[in-house]
Parts: structure tokens; sequence; C-alpha cells
């Protein structure tokens, strides 16, 4: 669609402008040109311009004007010639080109509808009409998932993951920050949460074993209507924020699957303070050694079974019944008692969530 636009441009150009006058791409294919008969010729020397910078170079009796919205120029307008009108007029229709064909994304593009959508940037009622503009299927199933690259090396994660979903009418990948990538992916309406962890750790295992970089991928909750999109990013962002705080270990955080931490990551902080001195006499949290946390966290892995746990950790049923009754003593609570290991659980995740103090979306 570009290169017609362009090729339209150039062509109502042509008359202003006595010498031939064109557009290449990033690979110096020329993709518009006045005379038609140079379209599709490719210089290689012209493409190594084109990867240094945005200014203005000459080339073979050509003068060449870079222009793009990303730091590896998308094209270059050429005129021919190497004076200074070849120059003014490179730069005139690199300010031209550029423009109009921001203009046209903005209008027309459907990533850029997309980025727009998820990020919030766009009305409600305007989504409606877009999409109609657009011939935009908006009711079928979508999910976001939020790429967050923690290390990685010179290879673009985001040119992997669009070659790993070519299909760009159902498929949208989109460069959020400099670490955050968003994948926004058509699904069947009957997939289960389970098949989109295993997609999102099939990415993951991609960028690691052949690309050497590492991502974690927070998953939101699957959308029918293109105007949620917007909740279901937020909701991967927040599932990457309670993964930081509560799975430090996992790689891939579901929104859905977060239980009693999702409940925790919205309250208010001063409420979370609260309920700690509530529950816990004076010091006594702060007071548990890591022995004893352990001993706690394998109580609550093996389902409070004193026996099962005590095998666990390899020590005498009495030595664990011991460090539980220590721990009753120190803190008023017997994690042998339903109610109280519930207590118990929940107030060493509020303790954490106010230590790890995480971002609010």
């Amino acid at each position: 669609m570009s290169n017609r636009l362009f090729q339209g441009l150039i062509h109502q150009m042509r008359d202003a402008m006595d010498c031939i006058i064109g557009v290449v791409d990033s690979s110096a294919t020329i993709i518009a040109c006045s005379e038609l008969s140079k379209i599709g010729s490719t210089n290689e020397f012209v493409s190594l311009d084109l990867s240094d910078s945005h200014d203005i170079f000459v080339r073979d009796g050509y003068t060449y004007k870079p222009f793009g919205s990303h730091i590896k120029s998308d094209y270059a307008v050429f005129v021919e010639g190497t004076d200074e009108n070849a120059a003014k007029y490179a730069n005139i229709m690199a300010i031209t080109l550029s423009s109009i064909k921001q203009y046209y994304d903005e209008k027309y593009d459907r990533t850029n509808f997309i980025k727009n959508v998820v990020l919030d940037n766009i009305l409600p009622g305007d989504i409606v009409v877009k999409a109609r503009e657009l011939h935009f299927n908006s009711d079928v199933s979508r999910v976001v998932f939020l790429l967050r690259i923690i290390s990685s090396n010179d290879v673009s994660a985001f040119d992997v993951i669009q070659n790993l979903f070519p299909d760009k009418a159902k498929d949208f990948v989109l460069n959020i920050t400099e670490s955050d990538i968003v994948l926004v992916k058509e699904i069947k309406s009957n997939v289960e949460s389970k098949d989109l962890e295993k997609l999102a750790r099939s990415i993951s295992d991609t960028l690691s074993s052949e690309f050497y970089t590492r991502v974690n991928v927070g998953i939101g909750t699957v959308v029918t209507s293109i105007k949620d999109l917007a909740r279901s990013f937020k909701e991967a962002q927040i599932a990457l924020e309670v993964g930081k705080v509560f799975d430090t270990d996992k790689v891939i955080v579901s929104y859905d699957n977060l239980g009693i931490a999702r409940l925790i990551y919205h309250l208010p902080t001063t409420l979370c303070e609260t309920f700690l001195q509530e529950v816990f006499k004076k010091g006594s949290i702060d007071s548990l050694d890591h022995e004893t946390l352990f001993t706690i966290q394998k109580f609550f892995e093996n389902n409070l079974n004193v026996s099962e746990t005590s095998r666990k950790l390899f020590v005498h049923r009495n030595t664990l019944v011991y460090r539980l009754e220590k721990i009753k003593k120190l803190t008023g609570l017997d994690l042998r008692e339903f109610d109280h290991a519930i207590i118990f659980k929940i107030a060493l995740m509020v303790k954490k969530y106010l230590s790890a103090n995480p971002v609010k979306f």
C-alpha cells in the first residue's frame, strides 16, 4: 500500500521537477519513481548508506534523503543531481512523504489502530467506527501477551516475534517500550488457560535457546470485543508485577491464575499494614528466622500434614511439632488449625507485597 501511495505522489511531483525522482525502501530497492522502468531495481551500495543515519548523502549522481519513524530509516527519497537544488528538493520530498505516510498509517494502518486500543489512547465510541473503516472483525476472541525482556543480545526480539507470528491480519506485534513487547493473538473461543501458557512458554524457549534472550511473559484474560484489549493488556502488566513479588521463579504468569495474590495486589497499603498489626504481636513476624520460614513453607506445600512435612524435611515428627509450637508461641497462630493457617499464609503474602512495593496499574 505504501508503494502505491508514494508512486501517486511522485507522479504528481514529476512535472514540477525537471529530473528523475523516486523512493527506495530500507533494502535500497526502488519502490516508486518518475521513470517507471527503474522500479524494482536495487543498489546495494545505497543500502549501506541508509543504515548509517537520517542524513542526506550523494551516490552515483543522485541525492538521497532518508526518512522514517525508526532508528534505521524505513525509506529514502532520491533526486537526480548533486547540487544544492537537488538537496533542497530531496529535503522537501522527505518531509512531505514522511508526513503523508504518518497520516496514512494513523488513518488506515491496523497495527497502529490496535496499538492505540491496547494503550487506551482511543475513545470507546471511536473504536467501533475505526474498526468498521478498517473492515476489522471486532468480535473474535483475542488475548494479550506482554513480553518483558530481562536480558538480550544484539538480536531484535521484536523481529523474532514478528517472524513467529507472520499473519498480520490476525496477530499484532507491538513495541511498547525498549523492554516491553505486546503480542495481540487471535485465538479459538474455547481455548484454555494452559494452552495460552504453553504458547507463551514456546515463545520464551525460542528466544532463550536460539537467540539468547530471556523474557518474562504476562498473559491477560481472553476478550471477545476489541474494546476490551486495553483491559487484557493491563491484566498482563499486573500479572508480571504480581509474579515479580510472589512467584519470582516463574517465567510465565497468567492473570487468571494469580489467586489470592491478585486480591492482595489491589488492596491499599494502609489496609495491609493494619491487617499485619492486628494479626501478629508486635515484631513477632520479624522474629521468625530463615529455618522457621522454610519449615512453614514446606508445611503449607504438604497441605498441613505433619508426617509428610517431617519426612520431606528429613526431621523427626516431634522436631516439627516443636517448631510449630514455637511459631504458635511467637505469633499466637497454630498452623495445624486450618483457619490459623489461612491467616498466616495471607499475612506472609501481605508482608512480602509491602516489602516489594510493586508498580500499580
